[in-house]
């Protein structure tokens, strides 16, 4: 049956309204890129909005999945075949091609990382040139103050002085993001840092678990249960104290002492602690809670899962211009890869008192002064902290 004139020309005005429509949108789009004037200023305009995309990725630093959005940008921006970021662990993002170089990134940005300069790398020096093609690469360093925190590797057929130039600049606004995220950061903790050290590092596991203890030496031994009360009650007065931020070494060996005698009361012989204390440091400053956390890692996660009993070794020495603390266990010990990730933050985990000490130490010494930790699986732990003797403005 043929199509009626009406239906006919009710077809051909909808098409024409469509078409009107789709070339109205168009001269509108074409009109709004035409207002930036140049393809200079378009040009710009597109490296600006890719930049401000890729910044929003980088908001919180370096972690894998700000990283893996930011690198798709940032690719497109250097107009290369891949481009990775890295930390100075390991890989964190990667896009594009070439993805048989993943594996040995690290191994080729070892010297960036360490020195501190572009690299550049031609295809021989990659041994590339396979049936995907053959790539070099620029490797230049994300620098956050004086330290290196990982690289920007672009790759690409050749590696001319233009894509080096490009890829050191992009670089060097990577470090300016995780500047600003470090920054951020450091706000945060200044404001929740006391918060944390007088609150979250008093487990509720803990003050279960003494209360417990107590309980049961009421009838049994009523004036154990006096002392340990006495002492329960000490332990969380100085830890959940509202005034200052620092105490002396002496205090929060006292803070242990107590800690101790509550959780020997329940282990009885399992742990076993031994103290070599050097007389001269005992008046240094330190951050206030910054012992007893490393103190009860050691107990809940290095001696508590432990067959047998275990023991602690707490030392504390003059090293010079610096008091140096250690606590040692011989429990189950950690896996240093899952232990690094969580000290960076990647990831929550049951070391929390851990991270807590380790970020507040950099915050007020510098990077150079956070824990250093030396672990694994069945070897235990050995945690050293130190502290500069003399420390004006940080009064106990």
């Amino acid at each position: 049956m043929p199509d009626s004139p009406l239906l006919t020309a009710a077809a051909v005005a909808v098409i024409t309204l469509a078409i009107a429509v789709v070339v109205g949108v168009g001269i509108k789009l074409l009109r709004s890129f035409r207002e930036l004037g140049t393809d200079a200023e378009r040009a710009t305009y597109n490296t600006l909005h890719a930049a401000s995309s890729a910044g929003q990725h980088l908001r919180t630093g370096l972690n894998p999945a700000g990283a893996a959005k930011a690198s798709r940008q940032l690719r497109n921006l250097l107009g290369c075949d891949a481009l990775a970021i890295t930390d100075t662990a390991g890989v964190l993002a990667w896009d594009g091609a070439a993805e048989e170089l993943k594996p040995r990134l690290m191994e080729l940005a070892a010297d960036v990382l360490i020195g501190g300069r572009t690299a550049v790398l031609q295809a021989r020096d990659l041994g590339t040139g396979h049936a995907s093609g053959s790539f070099a690469a620029v490797i230049a360093p994300v620098r956050a103050g004086s330290r290196v925190v990982g690289v920007v590797a672009a790759f690409a057929p050749a590696a001319g002085a233009g894509l080096v130039r490009a890829t050191s600049e992009v670089a060097d606004w990577v470090a300016v993001q995780v500047e600003l995220a470090e920054l951020d950061a450091s706000r945060t903790l200044l404001m929740e840092a006391e918060v944390r050290a007088l609150r979250a590092q008093i487990s509720p596991h803990f003050i279960y678990n003494s209360l417990n203890a107590i309980a049961s030496f009421i009838n049994t031994d009523p004036e154990r249960a006096r002392e340990l009360v006495v002492e329960f009650a000490d332990f969380t007065r100085y830890s959940f104290r509202r005034h200052g931020d620092f105490t002396t070494l002496a205090e929060e060996l006292r803070c242990i002492d107590r800690y101790l005698l509550l959780e020997r009361a329940r282990f009885g012989d399992r742990v076993q602690v031994s103290l070599r204390i050097a007389p001269e440091v005992l008046s240094t400053v330190i951050p206030f809670l910054s012992l007893q956390p490393l103190v009860e890692n050691a107990v809940r996660h290095g001696l508590e899962a432990k067959e047998g009993a275990g023991h602690i070794t707490i030392t504390a020495n003059d090293s010079g211009a610096y008091a140096e603390v250690t606590i040692e266990d011989d429990g189950v010990g950690m896996d240093p890869a899952e232990l690094q990730s969580m000290l960076a933050g990647h990831h929550d985990g049951d070391h929390v008192g851990l991270r807590n000490v380790d970020a507040r130490l950099r915050q007020v010494y510098g990077d150079q002064h956070g824990l250093v930790i030396e672990t694994a699986p069945g070897e235990g732990t050995l945690i050293t902290m130190r502290v500069p003797k003399s420390q004006p403005g940080h009064d106990a």
